[in-house]
């Protein structure tokens, strides 16, 4: 023992006791203190005779004796320091969190800012292009370029119409073809650029602001060459689809203005001839022409007010069902069916069709074909009781 460990280590190591003899001066020095009145009251801050100046705190080489550690217990300055390291990491990974979020932040502006330019590129785009219309040797390019934008620029129509010279290009675009019709020697390069022209067209023709002023310049006449070809080739094909694009595209607005212009002129016939002998897309906006036409009050009255004229119609409606027991299209099917069912709101057409409706409208042989078009199912149920209704 080290008589109240006021010598040196007697062993001269320089390190403490063993645990038994470090336990009893921890005992002796506490009594000392307490004799002595020390606040402390513990042994924890016993110094060793040559631990510096009294009352100060011993570094680690001026022979003070570290705290008391058992195993399996950390010091009360660690879990201090242990809290401190986690409060220290949650606020660095806040502060990326937010950092990453400032950044997702700036470059969504960013491309925001850039959809912005790209708009305002795209609308410099579209005066360069129709400038260049104007031009012989830049027009073929240029009605490419514009009817490829046609569904990305909204007020393109409103740009094609009131611009100088735009609408007389067109026209010329589309009568430089009428040569070519009879006989037929039509090129694809040269449908191609015609069907870039009619897409423009088609354009003007959907556009709200520029509808009515197209019917009343009477526009669609001078498609209709197009529409009496009969050549399978495909330059014929296409330019006759494209020009029902353009039709189409009129009608589909349920605009009585528009029937009322059609009726005056020859597009009945020309559509009939068409869902005849056309392919199956050209069949489709054909039907669809004349469908839109039957679904107005006028339309209906007028191809129901003669026999030759509703005869006309149902031959057309009579032969396509004779195909689609072939075909089994359910796409034409649907529009056939509607234009039956259209035609017997008419009281005479009515009574017709109890006599000529064909066969395989009154049987099952569209189950199949209309098993997953409830909406066609149901339109050819009630024709069926509309024919069956109020029979003498």
């Amino acid at each position: 023992m080290y008589a109240g460990l006021g010598g040196q280590d007697p062993r001269g190591y320089g390190q403490p006791p063993q645990f038994s003899q470090y336990a009893a001066a921890a005992a002796a020095a506490a009594a000392a203190n307490q004799a002595m009145g020390s606040p402390h009251g513990s042994y924890g801050n016993l110094m060793l005779p040559n631990a510096g100046a009294a009352g100060g705190n011993a570094g680690p080489d001026n022979g003070a004796f570290p705290p008391m550690q058992y195993p399996g217990m950390k010091p009360p300055g660690a879990l201090q320091h242990q809290q401190h390291q986690q409060h220290h990491a949650q606020q660095q990974h806040q502060a990326q969190q937010q950092a990453h979020a400032q950044q997702q932040h700036a470059q969504q502006q960013q491309q925001q800012q850039a959809g912005g330019n790209d708009n305002i590129i795209d609308e410099s785009q579209i005066y360069a292009l129709v400038v260049e219309m104007l031009d012989p040797k830049l027009r073929e390019q240029a009605l490419l370029e514009l009817s490829k934008k046609r569904e990305q620029y909204d007020d393109l129509a409103p740009i094609l119409w009131h611009s100088f010279g735009v609408m007389a290009i067109l026209i010329q675009e589309i009568i430089g073809v009428y040569p070519l019709l009879s006989p037929a020697t039509l090129s694809s390069n040269a449908s191609n650029r015609v069907c870039n022209a009619l897409a423009l067209l088609q354009c003007i023709a959907s556009h709200p602001e520029t509808r009515a002023l197209f019917l009343n310049a009477h526009f669609p006449l001078f498609l209709y060459p197009f529409l009496n070809t009969t050549s399978k080739a495909r330059p014929f094909e296409y330019l006759r689809l494209t020009s029902l694009g353009v039709i189409g595209a009129l009608v589909k607005n349920d605009s009585t203005d528009v029937i009322t212009f059609l009726l005056t002129t020859e597009i009945i016939p020309l559509c009939l001839r068409i869902m005849e002998t056309g392919s199956e897309l050209s069949k489709i906006v054909a039907i669809f022409i004349v469908q839109k036409i039957l679904l107005d009050d006028i339309g209906l009255s007028y191809i129901c007010q003669t026999y030759e004229r509703f005869y006309a119609v149902g031959t057309v409606l009579g032969a396509m069902v004779a195909q689609l027991v072939e075909t089994q299209s359910v796409r034409l099917l649907k529009h056939v069916v509607r234009c039956y069912l259209r035609l017997s709101d008419n009281p005479r057409a009515r009574e017709a069709l109890r006599q000529c409706l064909p066969e395989p409208l009154r049987d099952a042989t569209f189950s199949s074909v209309l098993k997953d078009d409830l909406t066609s199912r149901r339109c050819l149920a009630q024709l069926l009781i509309n024919l069956t209704d109020n029979m003498m």
